[in-house]
């Protein structure tokens, strides 16, 4: 029969193993617990601003080439383009619904920059109890007010067009191909079809026409923010020889210029021959990026400017 002793060195050896296995367990998950803190307690990373350059439009959702603010509400995540595109159908701010007057872009340091003026789309507000027509909603607002109706409704304005195309050339943006397919009703352009369709020709004189007027030296028309020419002096022996006059003489010849071009070269020949003969008057970016636009034009199916300016891609 074991003694009173032994008994009692074996139920403290006993003792003794289970606080260590309970110590060894403890350190262990609080090793465990030590190791995932860290993770679960770490502050969420802060989102890294985006560089000026590679901040997106709010309305295209693209890049901005060319930043425009909103004087109203100092808005300012926008590009020119498409703010002065969306002002034209709602001239009130995407972000916050102000009225709009004037939009600022351009910039080359915060004391030198452009304006542009807003032409205001609200609707005179009737006499107060004035009786409610029926084309009106429960809410008391004209269904025709919705600007997106107003695009079909209300064209641009020539200023405005010349603005978005200059805005083009300056940041040489190329329209969106388009496949040759029943559905686009797009089609392909060869020399001899614009040679044997008088339609083709005359959409390529309205296109070349105003497309000419983006660059100044063959714009007998100055632009909205450039100074008119001064009016010729009676000691001037012919008109022919204002400037005005040079500009529109230069124009016309090179529209017919492009035209006999169109009839005798393809646009897209792997040659180049078409920019090359071009580019003496134009320079060879804007030859290229000219020639690719007069392309697109030609085989959409738009026969209005507006048409053509409103659904362009780029």
């Amino acid at each position: 029969m074991p003694s009173a002793s032994a008994n009692t060195l074996v139920s403290f050896r006993r003792t003794t193993s289970a606080l260590s296995s309970y110590y060894n367990q403890h350190m262990e998950n609080t090793a465990k617990s030590t190791t995932e803190e860290p993770h679960l307690l770490a502050p969420v990373p802060a989102v890294p601003r985006t560089d000026d350059n590679l901040e997106t439009c709010v309305i295209c959702l693209s890049t901005i080439s060319e930043r425009a603010i909103i004087v109203n509400c100092n808005h300012y995540s926008f590009d020119f383009i498409c703010l002065v595109s969306w002002l034209q159908e709602r001239s009130a701010c995407p972000l916050c619904n102000t009225d709009v007057t004037e939009v600022q872009y351009a910039f080359s340091s915060p004391t030198d920059y452009k304006s542009y003026a807003i032409q205001s789309t609200q609707t005179v507000p009737k006499p107060h109890g004035a009786a409610t027509t029926p084309s009106q909603n429960p809410r008391g607002r004209p269904h025709s007010s919705r600007p997106f109706r107003r695009r079909y409704e209300t064209p641009p304005s020539p200023s405005t067009a010349l603005l978005k195309r200059r805005h083009i050339y300056k940041h040489s943006l190329y329209s969106l191909h388009v496949g040759s397919n029943r559905i686009s009703r797009y089609q392909t352009l060869t020399p001899a079809l614009i040679t044997s369709s008088p339609d083709l020709q005359s959409r390529a004189r309205t296109w070349i026409r105003r497309e000419l007027r983006v660059f100044s030296y063959l714009n007998p028309d100055p632009a909205p923010e450039e100074p008119p020419a001064q009016p010729e002096s009676s000691s001037s022996s012919s008109s022919n020889t204002t400037p005005s006059a040079r500009r529109a003489s230069n124009a016309e010849f090179l529209l017919s210029y492009i035209l006999a071009i169109l009839r005798s070269v393809d646009l897209k020949a792997p040659s180049g021959q078409a920019e090359d003969m071009l580019a003496e008057f134009l320079g060879r970016p804007h030859a290229r990026l000219f020639l690719h636009e007069l392309g697109a034009w030609l085989r959409s199916p738009y026969t209005r400017l507006e048409d053509w300016d409103r659904n362009v891609q780029y």
